[in-house]
């Protein structure tokens, strides 16, 4: 940031001292000429990728579109996917000047890149996460916020503390049908709120997999970072990572069920709060790779009295098939009706609920129909976008707190305001993971 502001203070000086001899106009930097770090509204923003597997690739594929992007550089473990990311790059843009890297914390201290996008699997979330705050950089964050809740805070801790734009991954705050099941249930067009159904994502188990060579040009030691350490295998390293306990919470959390949670938080007005007392039942594969939770349901009650029903989809199509709940998603049940909404459709009843017109002088919910572009946006206002990392806590602690309650096979009490269970030292303990030497927070 010094090396900035020194170099924005020089062009600034040498503009004044020759405007009377340039007679055409000059370009500058946004780097060079943002006021306080800020880039200008009508220049690019340089970004770099961290992670550029199916998810990462498609990010890339999408910002490339951007007039007001530049993408700068690409970090990968595995040289494969670097350099398949940076020929989109090239590709479009006609040069190699996109750089590649295998290590995020020489990636991050590059003065070349503005924002980043992380979407490297769960575990590493935090650590790239705290890293690119205190590198400066602007960040889109790929959902969930962490692997274990104790590393969420830090990871709010250390944006809050640099000012950077963050933005979590749970696009469907930017998808209308999810904003208008929200605006509808907030203004009690279904009357009074009652009970909420989530259905999410399940598996199939594969067996445990036998020890594979590591294939060439891939870091493995680093992809595995603050994991334990474990034999390779190709599945293991496939986006079947999030059915994995040491890298993700599988279904519950970051496989698919944090975008509901998400959206069921900002429905009942809990950004920053949530659910009071949790319990629930599920199972835990004994045999095969897979050890997440793939079939389960809890009950999240929160402070007003409405129960979260968090389950999966499969049963709660299987439970509830009157609510033409199709795939994933959310069921919202009040005293004079119901609206059900995914990412294919929404439905209610009465039908009239769909029609209704939400007044001004009625709860509105902030409107971005482009998640990605939302985050641009927020770059260059210095604005919050539609996630920032305080919601992201908010709505991890949901799928924390499923997955603690069932593992413990009792009920377990949250304080949203400590952001901890209560008088429960046994559940608080699984809060914190530990991390592999020498990575730590």
């Amino acid at each position: 940031m010094k090396s900035r502001t020194k170099r924005r203070d020089f062009l600034k000086k040498s503009l004044v001292s020759t405007a009377g001899i340039l007679a055409a106009p000059m370009i500058i930097p946004s780097s060079a000429m943002g006021l306080n770090g800020k880039i200008c509204p009508s220049d690019k923003i340089n970004m770099g990728f961290i992670g550029v597997g199916g998810m990462g690739t498609g990010h890339v594929k999408r910002f490339l579109e951007y007039k007001d992007v530049n993408v700068r550089g690409i970090c990968d473990v595995r040289k494969e996917h670097r350099l398949r990311a940076k020929s989109l790059v090239d590709d479009k843009y006609g040069n190699k000047d996109c750089f590649v890297k295998n290590d995020f914390r020489e990636f991050l201290s590059r003065k070349d890149i503005d924002a980043v996008l992380i979407a490297t699997p769960d575990h590493w979330h935090a650590l790239i996460g705290i890293e690119a705050a205190r590198q400066h950089k602007d960040m889109y964050y790929e959902k969930p916020l962490t692997r274990y809740f104790n590393e969420a805070n830090a990871v709010k801790d250390a944006v809050n503390r640099s000012g950077v734009v963050f933005q979590h991954g749970t696009q469907q705050r930017s998808d209308e049908r999810y904003r208008r099941a929200c605006e509808l249930v907030r203004n009690e067009r279904i009357g009074k709120l009652e009970k909420v159904i989530v259905g999410s994502a399940g598996y199939s188990q594969v067996p445990t997999q036998p020890e594979q060579p590591i294939p060439e040009g891939f870091d493995y030691n680093m992809w595995l970072g603050p994991a334990p350490v474990s034999p390779y295998t190709k599945v293991r390293c496939t986006r079947h990572f999030t059915l994995i306990y040491d890298y993700s919470l599988g279904c519950i959390s970051g496989a698919y069920g944090i975008h509901d949670i998400d959206c069921v938080q900002w429905a009942l007005d809990a950004d920053g709060s949530g659910p009071m007392e949790i319990e629930g039942t599920g199972k835990i594969a004994e045999d095969g790779l897979f050890d997440t939770i793939g079939e389960w349901k809890t009950i999240h009650t929160y402070e007003n009295g409405v129960q979260l029903i968090y389950t999966d989809h499969i049963s709660a199509r299987t439970k509830y098939p009157e609510y033409n709940l199709n795939s994933m998603g959310i069921i919202f049940l009040g005293s004079e009706g119901w609206i059900s909404v995914s990412r294919q459709s929404i439905d209610a009843h009465p039908k009239s609920i769909l029609t209704s017109v939400i007044g001004s002088n009625e709860i509105r919910l902030p409107i971005s129909n482009d998640h990605r572009r939302n985050f641009l946006d927020s770059v260059k206002s210095r604005q919050k976008p539609m996630c920032p990392v305080e919601i992201a806590v908010s709505s991890d602690a949901v799928c924390h707190q499923a997955d603690i309650a069932i593992r413990l096979g009792r009920k377990v009490f949250w304080d949203p305001k400590r952001q901890q269970f209560k008088n429960d030292e046994t559940a608080n303990k699984m809060l914190t993971g530990s991390m592999r030497s020498p990575w730590h927070l």
